[in-house]
């Protein structure tokens, strides 16, 4: 395990179904690295590459040609049962609209990472409370996604991909979906737990929430521009 560079892409390639001219390249050869406690955006056009960039760093997907490895393992190289098992203890994820479960509370949606790790009732109740209390939104714990609004829910969306203590968080346009104060509050909290020491890789096409991170990696057409 390589702690300090929990994220790293070497020549990585995503080709996508067809032949020819018809395949579709949506990574050409990307090469970077994150390390624990930097929180870096990836910004460019639509179709550019990000969101194929952070399926294959989530482990959602795997690269045609080249390495991704996470916390220090080339995931190429790993069978499925792995692969859930690295994606579950040691990736978390945000999405740009929340991907709660509708029909949970707040506390139930954010203990499912210990859940699906089947971690004792005791602990998963006193991460969960801890989680919620981060992200300030303690006293939300038994409403439903419903219930509260776009920040909050994107507050609880944080404390679900945070609450296993992953060594990395992908955050996939975590603002854009929110107005303007709910997501500087959301860009704070991820601040935060970049300063804890996670690796924070953000897809983004806001200025602004790139302007908070560490560095800005600019896509285009599959490739760092």
């Amino acid at each position: 395990m390589n702690g300090s560079v929990p994220v790293r892409a070497l020549d990585a390639r995503k080709v996508y179904a067809g032949t020819g001219e018809e395949s579709v390249h949506a990574l050409d050869g990307v090469s970077l690295e994150v390390r624990a406690g930097e929180m870096v955006a990836l910004v460019g056009p639509s179709g550019c590459g990000k969101s194929t960039l952070l399926n294959l760093v989530g482990c959602v997907d795997l690269p045609s040609g080249g390495t991704i490895e996470v916390d220090g393992r080339a995931t190429s190289s790993l069978d499925d049962d792995a692969l859930t098992a690295l994606r579950r203890e040691r990736i978390g994820t945000v999405f740009q609209f929340f991907n709660l479960l509708p029909a949970m509370t707040i506390a139930e949606n954010v203990a499912l990472p210990l859940v699906l790790q089947r971690r004792p009732r005791a602990e998963i109740d006193s991460r969960v409370t801890a989680a919620l209390e981060a992200v300030g939104i303690g006293n939300k714990a038994r409403s439903y996604p419903s219930q509260v609004s776009g920040g909050q829910m994107q507050r609880a969306a944080i404390a679900r991909a945070t609450v296993h203590d992953p060594a990395i968080v992908l955050a996939d346009e975590p603002t854009g979906n929110l107005d303007s104060q709910s997501g500087a509050t959301v860009l704070a909290l991820l601040r935060t737990f970049a300063s804890n020491g996670q690796a924070i890789l953000m897809a983004t096409h806001s200025t602004e929430a790139a302007s908070v991170c560490d560095r800005i990696i600019r896509m285009q057409d599959g490739r760092i521009a």
